[in-house]
């Protein structure tokens, strides 16, 4: 899209703005519920800038404008947004605060969505602007909605109930078990807003944001068991009404606002980090007594029951199979040519497809060809779309949403032969994935406290990666989910402190990036178990793997590897080929065969 169309939408939102009595305003990638991907009608900062990554933040003030990404994004930013409109600003490095601290002045009145906004956030930006003589002023009216004339309406798509069968437990006792947390914290109701823990509290699936099978709806629970649900009418349907019972009363979505002016006297527990900030001015007018606790089914959700595992187990062998004849489908076409990463992201979509079960991508395909790799959370589109040419490294992290599961997996394959720098990389992203694989660590231990396992063979030679190693995962739900996380501790990212239970699923996704030329990551998923080890004196955990897919063995170094790193890796390939190969064709089997083969340990001597 044009500079110029950006430039007309940047002055429309000044309009706006100038007609509001703003000086300024602040747009988030958000949506009502603070979700880390929303619905089309939500896509503001897109609209307005031209970014297409799922993290960021955009400032407006009379006559400057900026835009905050992460490291994830810092190439993207500069090739998506213009930077004669905009200033870019690395975060965590400077913030929104401070970047309005420097440029706002005296008496100016800066404004932003209370709907799109955490509350600390808010009070934060409000001292901070203070401070400088100016005022943080909550709108009615979002003035990038006045200026966003063919902004696409919420999706109206009716909601589906998800079956016990696949569930594992009803609604019904999910909700019983919220309450009793309610009672024995001494609270009357809880305001749920993320959309992926109603959708887990209420056992409902949606299509309103892409690839996360959610609906919009907000819900009060109580700590009789019974529950409000705010939700478009539309949307449910009879199957619904019967699935939730008489004991969840339905409303209107937009009569969320008033019923929390209801909640006068209640102690009602929220959750800062998904709550936005209105709800917590709603509360406090209405005289409630707000307690902050985190939303009670994220934890229960992380923890899946063995029918979620057993489901999750099942969906990832069906995406094994169409990702291997993917890697098989590529080894045979990359290399004559012709091909382009949005050729690559459609074929594997079809693979998927006729797999069967497939409801939905769970992200945007990341399809990288050779320096396109080395942007993280690359996305490709027909302006960035690159030639698969021989002599470079090829990326793919996608995933599916299947009914009874939700996978993410990373491949990186090089077409043609790949260079010595190349295959050492690799190599070094493969130990740490098999350290983090193999770990052994007492119950309570932190995601930070593993971290280093991945990163330690690039730390040895001074590189690193700049995203975190592992992301929690649902079920059937958001394919980024917390609370766990694998992490560095720095850097405030949320997740990093919280213990890993038996039953939560995470990802094992160590990389390298070099600019300008490849990236390489390998990713799995796992489910974190228990041990029994012989004389052990703590509960001990590890990981199980449930990816199954080749690893590239032409990218392996293998002199690099210890003895024990070989045999993981022989054992994790003979276990993909026991896995896939009943699904697969005789043909397909025989590729699957040999890209499964024992390494070749006769190449050179395994480290010592």
């Amino acid at each position: 899209m044009s500079s110029a169309i950006h430039a007309e939408r940047l002055a429309r939102v000044r309009a706006a703005l100038k007609a509001q009595g703003l000086d300024g305003f602040v747009v988030p990638i958000s949506d009502e519920h603070m979700s880390e991907y929303v619905g089309d009608y939500a896509q503001r900062m897109a609209w307005l800038t031209g970014f297409g990554g799922s993290a960021g933040t955009a400032a407006v003030l009379p006559t400057r404008a900026a835009v905050f990404v992460d490291g994830r994004y810092t190439v993207q930013v500069r090739d998506q947004v213009d930077g004669s409109l905009f200033d870019y600003v690395g975060v965590p490095q400077s913030s929104v605060a401070e970047w309005l601290g420097a440029n706002v002045a005296a008496g100016q009145k800066i404004g932003f969505d209370p709907w799109l906004h955490g509350i600390d956030w808010a009070r934060s930006l409000g001292r901070a602007l203070t401070a400088k003589g100016a005022t943080l002023v909550a709108v009615d009216i979002n003035p990038l909605d006045a200026a966003w004339d063919d902004q696409p309406a919420p999706s109206a798509a009716p909601v589906a109930v998800h079956d016990v069968a696949l569930a594992g437990q009803s609604a019904v006792e999910k909700r019983e078990v919220i309450a009793d947390w309610l009672n024995v914290n001494g609270l009357d109701t809880t305001v749920m807003t993320a959309l992926d823990s109603i959708a887990w509290t209420f056992n409902i699936r949606g299509t309103d944001v892409s690839h996360t099978p959610v609906g919009l709806a907000f819900a009060l629970l109580h700590s009789d068991a019974t529950a409000d649900l705010f939700i478009a009418p539309e949307k449910v349907t009879d199957a619904v009404r019967a699935h939730l019972g008489n004991s969840v009363r339905i409303h209107d979505r937009d009569a969320f606002e008033a019923a929390l002016a209801g909640l006068k006297d209640k102690k009602v527990a929220v959750d800062p980090d998904r709550a936005v900030a209105a709800i917590f001015t709603a509360l406090e007018a209405a005289g409630a007594k707000i307690e902050r606790h985190r939303d009670p089914a994220v934890l229960p959700k992380a923890i899946k029951n063995e029918t979620e595992l057993g489901g999750t187990r099942a969906a990832h062998v069906r995406d094994g199979v169409a990702v291997a004849r993917f890697l098989q489908w590529m080894e045979d076409v990359a290399p004559q040519g012709g091909l382009d990463e949005l050729g690559a992201a459609a074929k594997l979509r079809a693979f998927r497809e006729e797999g069967g079960g497939l409801v939905d991508l769970s992200f945007d395909t990341i399809s990288a060809a050779g320096p396109n790799g080395a942007l993280p959370h690359y996305k490709v589109d027909e302006t960035t779309n690159r030639a698969i040419e021989t002599g470079t490294l090829y990326l793919v992290d996608s995933g599916g949403q299947y009914a009874d599961g939700t996978t993410d997996i990373t491949r990186t394959i090089a077409i043609g032969p790949p260079t010595a720098e190349m295959r050492r990389r690799f190599t070094q992203v493969l130990k740490g994935h098999i350290a983090l694989a193999t770990a052994r660590f007492p119950k309570g231990t932190r995601g930070s406290q593993l971290d280093i396992l991945a990163r330690q063979y690039l730390w040895a030679d001074g590189v690193d990666y700049a995203h975190g190693t592992g992301h929690g995962v649902g079920t059937y739900l958001a394919v980024h989910e917390g609370p766990q996380r694998i992490a560095k501790p720095a850097g405030g990212q949320a997740g990093t402190e919280e213990p890993l239970h038996a039953g939560m699923i995470l990802s094992n996704e160590p990389g390298y990036y070099k600019a300008g030329a490849f990236g390489i990551r390998i990713e799995n998923l796992v489910i974190v178990v228990p041990l029994s080890i012989d004389g052990a004196e703590e509960d001990m955990l590890g990981f199980e793997t449930i990816t199954f897919a080749p690893i590239a063995q032409n990218l392996v170094e293998t002199a690099l590897l210890s003895s024990a790193e070989a045999d993981w890796l022989d054992a994790y390939h003979a276990e993909v080929f026991e896995k896939l190969a009943p699904g697969m064709s005789a043909a397909d089997r025989g590729w699957l065969a040999a890209a499964c083969a024992p390494l070749d340990r006769t190449a050179a001597a395994l480290a010592a």
